[in-house]
């Protein structure tokens, strides 16, 4: 996983990210947060901090998790929450 400088640049620590809280996820969220975890290196950065994932990535990754193509519309969507739930928390991490 990325170390903490690569994580500071979010203005994260590593106790941000690694823990060892169990965390429930539910059955219809599983493919989601599979794929949202597989583009954990796809961030796009600008002088403000990150900016959103970059999406060229997603062929890959569906194809790799075998995500048929009536589940990725629904995939993205729920990616596109975690994404924007991911970058209020950064946002507030880096205002401190």
């Amino acid at each position: 996983g990325p170390g903490a400088k690569e994580l500071g640049a979010f203005g994260l620590l590593i106790e941000d990210v690694v823990t060892d809280e169990v965390v429930e996820v539910w059955p219809e969220n599983w493919l989601a947060l599979q794929v949202f975890s597989m583009l954990e290196t796809q961030w796009r950065v600008a002088m403000g901090g990150p900016t959103g994932l970059d999406y060229s990535a997603l062929p890959v990754v569906f194809a790799t998790l075998n995500v048929g193509k009536k589940k990725r519309l629904d995939t993205l969507w729920a990616v596109q929450k975690l994404e924007a739930t991911a970058l209020i928390v950064m946002s507030k991490a880096n205002k401190g």
